[in-house]
């Protein structure tokens, strides 16, 4: 697996008790249009930032396993169960859903040794299957399948690790959509695993030594020897030799007294040097450390955190190529060689252009790279001396992702993407310069009467913002077609062109797809990233607001039948603008979102997050912006917010559950209740990675349904199943 992909790793019944004792569907006589609401109980905590009083009054919340919090978040599923179940064509929704979902999904095939590896999905199945194959025109052999693991689909293979020779596997496993991950060892030529079993890893790293030995592996404390608020702190590195118990496994590199970095091992491909990502939380600013893998010396430190982004693109001997953005906020390739290693000896290999550089791979001993153009991805190759050789040509305006190959091979593997077509799998040969479509998908849609336009509006302080419209074609500019506005806005994660087949129930139906390319993305470059982050976020909101009152403007829609969407920072991004904006929207649908500005950093990985967002409680200037958008810490009383979905999972170890729960139990207090605020909890799910294909059917069914239900939409029943 290439160097970059890998440190990509490291970056979803009525109400039995009311408050009045009746049914939901009851009228109050006093206010007959108020909801009821399950009672939340009022506590008196208070915290101190800096002089300031904070409220807290819900933090009960937080315990998820408290006899209370059990009891609030039953109710509260049930109230949404039945506000949902009240649309008629719920179940029409999820047959659709379903139908479309039945196609094969392929992943980018590897190469190790004489075999390629795949994953593919079946249609239906919860998780994808991996495949290998002795070549490419060779019967796929099924070499695990994480569907047997668990009953209910909720143990999902994170990740996969292959010995030089494709004889051995290391793979990780996690469960409920923990972010915590089980390593195994299995010997691929039998199918059989070895009683070698890596424990309390997460976002881990996976480096075999060539001879096939062992492999090096990032992994945290066992759980009891730190306190419980640095269990994902003191990130080490360990050899493990195969056919041993993880406790013989010896510590190979760790930095207690910077207890908050981590470290992510890898071996070049050559064989001869072991490598240490180092990185702090969420910050693009990263280090490097090396040293050759058989000795048992120091690290070589060749670049320190906080100075620049340096991604390790691959090395030719002593020569390490790196994609930075050091001096280049749009990104450029530089060469380092360990000889000559002072800065005045770098070399500039492909140097910063107009395009950002979103990705960097060495194949066939050239530079695959990727280039973002106006949010949306094109390919170009160069030499090792940043020579321009060739463009690979994409079929339309996508996406570009998975890209495969091996540093001395001829051949490379990437996916394409856009917002009407699935996945599909491209092969590239080196030495006859061909691309060939090597497997594509056939799903229950006809992309044909739809279309994707992209389209530019200003933000508040004038900036130019593009954003992507998928709909029918010929779409009547009368201002009363539903659209759903996507954003995320954050962490320098680009919103290019991505294919999602639940949004096609959404515009089968008549609806607008909308995705904002929002500051705090990496669109256009390191600028653009910090642009909307730290004091600048509200930057990301104002550009959120903009594209909404764009397509009021431009007769899309009307406030009515305006819908947002963003999940994670995404979830930040509509609470956020659900409170200062709630004349604006329609419906709102937030996704385990974070709400809790003030004290998110204490949870879990949220302290990860500091250098995008801040820290309230260490600095005083930090408290002053996250107080002022915090989600939850600006509801105000007696306002009729729009009807809202937030959904959230209870075993979410990312963005905890807490985030939503407090959020809600605030929303619904201060609401005029004129229209539903629902809170969906999801049982054994977490974050969204690894949830099994059941669920996400189920909760974007419940999703679609609040929202056709809440807009007025009624289910075309034209829309069926071509199969």
């Amino acid at each position: 697996m290439r160097w970059n992909h890998v440190i990509a790793m490291v970056a979803l019944v009525l109400v039995s008790t009311m408050v009045s004792g009746g049914e939901n569907s009851e009228m109050s006589a006093k206010n007959p249009k108020k909801w009821k609401y399950p009672e939340a109980k009022k506590g008196s905590g208070v915290d101190d930032f800096h002089g300031t009083k904070v409220a807290d009054p819900y933090r009960w919340l937080e315990d998820p396993d408290a006899e209370e919090t059990v009891a609030w978040v039953d109710k509260q599923n049930r109230l949404t169960r039945s506000y949902i179940e009240q649309y008629p064509a719920r179940e029409e929704i999820e047959s659709r859903l379903r139908d479309l979902w039945d196609y094969p999904k392929f992943g980018v095939p590897e190469k190790h040794g004489n075999r390629y590896f795949f994953t593919m999905n079946e249609g239906l199945q919860n998780q994808s299957v991996l495949y290998m194959m002795d070549s490419l025109k060779g019967k796929p052999k099924v070499l695990l399948d994480p569907n047997k693991l668990s009953e209910d689909g909720t143990v999902a293979l994170r990740n996969t690790s292959f010995s030089e020779d494709g004889k051995l596997m290391a793979y990780a496993l996690s469960g409920s959509g923990s972010d915590w991950q089980e390593i195994k060892i299995r010997n691929v030529e039998n199918g059989r695993d070895y009683d070698d079993l890596i424990q309390w890893a997460k976002f881990a790293g996976i480096a075999w030594k060539h001879d096939h030995s062992g492999f090096f592996y990032n992994r945290f404390p066992t759980p009891g020897t730190v306190p419980k608020e640095d269990q994902n702190n003191f990130s080490r590195i360990y050899w493990h030799r195969l056919g041993t118990p993880q406790s013989e496994d010896r510590l190979v590199y760790e930095d207690p007294q910077n207890k908050e970095l981590g470290f992510f091992p890898f071996i070049t491909e050559d064989g001869k040097y072991l490598g240490l990502y180092v990185y702090h939380g969420t910050d693009d600013r990263n280090g490097f450390y090396y040293r050759e893998v058989e000795s048992d010396g120091e690290f070589v430190r060749l670049l320190e955190v906080e100075r620049a982004r340096f991604s390790p693109i691959g090395n030719q001997g002593t020569t390490f190529f790196f994609n930075t953005d050091w001096k280049a906020p749009r990104g450029r390739i530089l060469a380092i060689d360990l000889a000559r290693p002072d800065e005045k000896n770098w070399k500039e290999i492909v140097p910063e252009q107009e395009d950002v550089i979103s990705s960097v791979d060495m194949v066939n001993d050239h530079l695959v790279v990727q280039y973002m153009h106006n949010a949306h991805e094109l390919m170009k190759v160069h030499d090792t001396k940043g020579k321009f050789v060739r463009d690979i040509p994409m079929p339309t305006i996508g996406s570009i992702g998975g890209v495969s190959g091996r540093q001395k091979g001829s051949e490379m593997f990437f996916l394409f993407t856009s917002f009407l077509y699935p996945t599909s799998i491209y092969r590239y040969d080196f030495t006859t310069d061909k691309v060939e479509l090597f497997r594509s998908s056939e799903i229950a849609f006809d992309p044909s009467g739809y279309e994707t336009r992209q389209v530019f509006f200003t933000s508040k302080d004038g900036t130019r913002v593009p954003m992507f419209l998928t709909h029918r074609k010929g779409l009547p500019m009368n201002g009363d077609n539903p659209v759903l506005l996507y954003g995320y806005g954050g962490f320098n994660i680009n919103m290019s062109p991505f294919f999602s087949v639940s949004r096609l129930v959404w515009i089968e139906n008549g609806g607008v797809f909308a995705v904002a390319n929002l500051r705090g993305g990496n669109e256009f470059g390191e600028e653009w990233h910090q642009g909307g982050m730290l004091d600048r976020k509200q930057n990301v909101f104002d550009d959120f607001i903009a594209a909404a009152e764009w397509l009021i403007r431009k007769k899309y829609t009307r406030k009515e039948k305006l819908a947002i969407n963003g999940g994670s920072n995404g979830g930040l991004l509509v609470t956020a603008c659900l409170i200062q904006r709630p004349d604006l929207f329609g419906a709102v649908v937030a996704q385990v979102p974070v709400t809790d500005m003030l004290r998110y950093h204490q949870w879990t990985v949220g302290r990860y997050w500091v250098p995008e967002y801040g820290n309230a409680e260490e600095n005083p200037e930090d408290f002053k912006f996250l107080y002022a958008y915090s989600p939850l810490h600006n509801l105000e009383e007696g306002v009729a917010y729009p009807p809202t979905l937030v959904t959230t999972a209870d075993t979410d170890d990312r963005v905890v559950p807490a985030h939503g729960k407090k959020f809600v139990a605030t929303l619904q207090a201060a609401d005029l209740g004129k229209n539903p605020i629902l809170l969906r909890v999801e049982i054994k799910a977490g974050h969204g990675a690894g949830k099994p294909t059941s669920k996400i059917i189920e909760e974007q069914s419940d999703i679609y349904a609040f929202l056709f239900q809440t807009l007025g939409i009624q289910a075309d029943p034209e829309v069926r199943s071509s199969k």
